[in-house]
């Protein structure tokens, strides 16, 4: 191997530097996380404030570099408040660095000539001994601190343990302490949930509000569902630095996607939208199956297949991987099972004041699946516990809830809490061991999707919202953290300035936050995370680079067809083009033959002939003559009697002998004359 190296290197030797495959060099990490911060003014200004007292620092998240100043400013102190300058520096305070050499440790006896520079080489600490052994180790015990008093060894007690409070360090004033502590304090309080908001980035592709968001558990897949009616999906361990999804598709054409929901195993998930029938797709997008859609002209909705209106929510069961649920316009919640697509295993109707159809805006599963939640449309929340023999009849029924639609109901995982979030601004709280009355209420939440959700983090001890942008309002949309113990506000982040927030989830496993944003023109999916807090998801295609072209990549140049030159590439018309153009089409729309003025043309007669071929051709052929205004009725008759009387046919032959001769009066003008 020795050789060969050398032969490489000796070959190499005698071709320029240029030739060959150079070595392109990395970006380094904290370059791309620097990129990917969020903007915050005040936090802007308070690293500027940081940044001239103690120079700059790596890209590390808020709640890491808190705590590095924390530390840096006990270490730290100035030297012009507590001790004096050394002969020969110069203290810089602006910058927060000294000039020259380091000063001599506090207490030491300092020689120096009369023109103040230090003279030899430098001296040794504080209280050392000179004089040791060759080998350099230390005799006799280890040295007290440096400013302590030997002769205070005395006074101490028999046991050696010290007397009073330990020492504060040299150069630190017990003034500060007090308010170091309770700078701690603050910053404790502040980044005690540790919620990864220093970075984000945007997974973008929509072209309207994104509503829908589902995170496999292993959060290497990522689904999002849009007013666009397409899904499109994103993969981290396959995307780069642009982002991009791998797939998108349309589970139902001219249909919202409302919900997603991924299975317990993550090999398949769930595709709610605006229609009637929810469907099952693998984890690559292929259709799986499409639930039955029932009969809308039977009344009671318990004997139909399936729902008749639109759905709102849909949800996997958490548990078992055959089962679902899901809610629809119809006023119903029905639970289905994956291998049977023709029909439901259970209908749930819930408890209305008036017998009618009430629509269920949203639904949701429990921690361990035997409860379900389930959002009325005229604000009431109600539970059914799923027990052997249990029916429609909700064992939690909570009325006037929220006054407009519930948006998004969400379990506690002890089973404790039930979270609810609704159209009227206000998210509360519920203790389901006592459901009279809520927990908590925080208002001033705008909701203008019938999307918004509410969650947990992965401790469940913040809950997380999302917040629409209102018309008049300057406010942008927000995502806002409430404590769940103290039930209070913990901090408000502002995604965006101009979108609307409607989706919200925290991963466990990969500490990223998701919120998904969007209006009528533009949708996305931001994911917040920390460098130093969260774990693979954005960090792993953020710092991907995309794939650049290389000189050996070969690609056929393709055909270029004019749109419009061959009808394999036309775009099909719209419908309602078809329909005008089949209506000018007197053969396709079967339109009546119009009369023709004049004389006619192409086989046709005109009106002042007659309008049938046979009157035209008598006409022409003198066989029909229109005579008959002119002459006299009696005279016409006459002219056939003697014809008659000579040839008689019809009924003169059979009454020749009986019948008797006919007299016929003579005209009236034969008798004037």
């Amino acid at each position: 191997m020795e050789d060969e190296a050398e032969i490489y290197d000796g070959i190499r030797a005698q071709f320029p530097l240029t030739f060959g495959k150079q070595s392109k060099s990395q970006t380094p990490l904290e370059s791309i996380h620097k990129a990917t911060r969020r903007i915050d003014p005040a936090a802007n200004a308070a690293e500027s404030d940081v940044a001239t007292t103690s120079g700059p620092l790596p890209a590390v998240s808020a709640g890491s570099r808190s705590w590095i100043e924390s530390v840096r400013g006990k270490g730290s102190t100035k030297r012009s408040k507590h001790g004096d300058v050394g002969p020969g520096q110069v203290e810089v305070e602006e910058e927060g660095g000294l000039i020259g050499p380091p000063r001599p440790v506090a207490g030491m006896n300092v020689e120096e000539e009369e023109d103040g520079v230090m003279v030899g080489p430098p001296r040794p600490v504080a209280g050392m001994n000179v004089e040791e052994e060759e080998d350099g180790v230390m005799v006799g015990p280890p040295r007290p601190p440096a400013g302590m008093n030997v002769g205070d060894e005395d006074q101490e007690e028999e046991d050696g343990g010290m007397i009073g409070p330990p020492r504060p360090p040299e150069g630190v004033r017990i003034d500060d302490s007090d308010e170091d502590e309770e700078e701690e304090e603050e910053e404790d309080d502040g980044n005690r949930f540790r919620i990864p908001l220093s970075n984000e980035i945007v997974l973008k592709g929509h072209t309207k509000v994104v509503s829908a968001l589902a995170v496999d558990h292993t959060g290497s897949r990522v689904l999002s569902g849009s007013y666009d009616y397409s899904v499109r999906m994103y993969d981290f361990q396959g995307m780069n630095a642009r982002l991009a999804s791998f797939r998108q598709f349309e589970p139902f054409e001219g249909h919202q996607v409302r919900a997603l929901s991924w299975s317990p195993t993550s090999g398949y998930f769930l595709c709610v939208t605006g229609s009637a029938q929810a469907k099952i797709y693998d984890r690559d997008g292929l259709t799986i199956g499409e639930f039955i859609k029932g009969d809308m002209y039977i009344r009671d909705l318990k004997n139909t297949k399936g729902h008749i209106s639109g759905l709102t929510c849909g949800e996997w069961h958490p548990k078992t991987k055959e089962t679902i649920l899901t809610s629809s316009e119809d006023g119903s919640l029905r639970i289905w099972d994956v291998n049977d697509f023709k029909s439901q295993k259970q209908v749930i109707k819930p408890k209305l004041q008036r017998p009618g159809r009430v629509p269920v805006t949203t639904c949701a599963w429990d921690r361990e699946g035997k409860s379900i939640a389930g959002g009325i449309g005229d604000g009431s929340i109600q539970v059914w516990n799923l027990k052997p023999g249990w029916g429609s009849r909700p064992d939690i029924h909570v009325e006037k809830a929220h006054s407009e639609d519930i948006t998004g109901l969400k379990f506690s995982s002890d089973g404790r809490l039930l979270l609810s979030r609704s159209f009227d601004s206000t998210l509360k709280v519920w203790d389901l061991r006592q459901m009279k009355q809520s927990l908590k209420v925080f208002d001033e939440l705008p909701n203008n999707y019938a999307q918004t959700n509410v969650s947990f983090s992965p401790d469940e001890q913040v809950i997380l919202t999302g917040t629409s942008v209102e018309r008049e309002s300057s406010t942008g949309g927000l995502l806002c953290f409430y404590d769940r113990e103290k039930l209070e506000l913990v901090s408000r982040v502002g995604i965006s300035p101009t979108y609307s927030v409607v989706r919200c989830a925290w991963h466990p496993k990969l500490n990223q936050v998701f919120a998904t944003v969007g209006d009528k023109s533009q949708g996305g999916t931001h994911v917040l995370y920390d460098p130093t807090l969260s774990e693979r998801g954005a960090l792993v295609c953020v710092a991907r680079a995309p794939r650049k072209k290389s000189v050996d990549d070969f690609e056929v140049n393709p055909v270029i067809h004019n749109p419009h030159a061959l009808p394999l590439f036309r775009d099909q018309p719209s419908r309602k083009r078809q329909r005008e153009k089949m209506l000018k089409d007197p053969f396709k729309s079967h339109k009546p033959e119009v009369p023709i003025n004049g004389p006619g043309h192409g086989g046709r007669t005109g009106t002042t002939k007659g309008s049938l071929l046979t009157q035209y051709l008598l006409k022409q052929g003198g066989m029909l003559k229109e005579t008959w205004m002119e002459e006299d009725p009696r005279e016409a008759i006459l002219k056939y009697a003697d014809v008659a009387a000579k040839d008689p046919k019809f009924i003169a032959p059979a009454y020749a002998e009986t019948q008797p001769q006919p007299v016929f009066a003579k005209s009236d003008s034969e008798e004037e004359e």
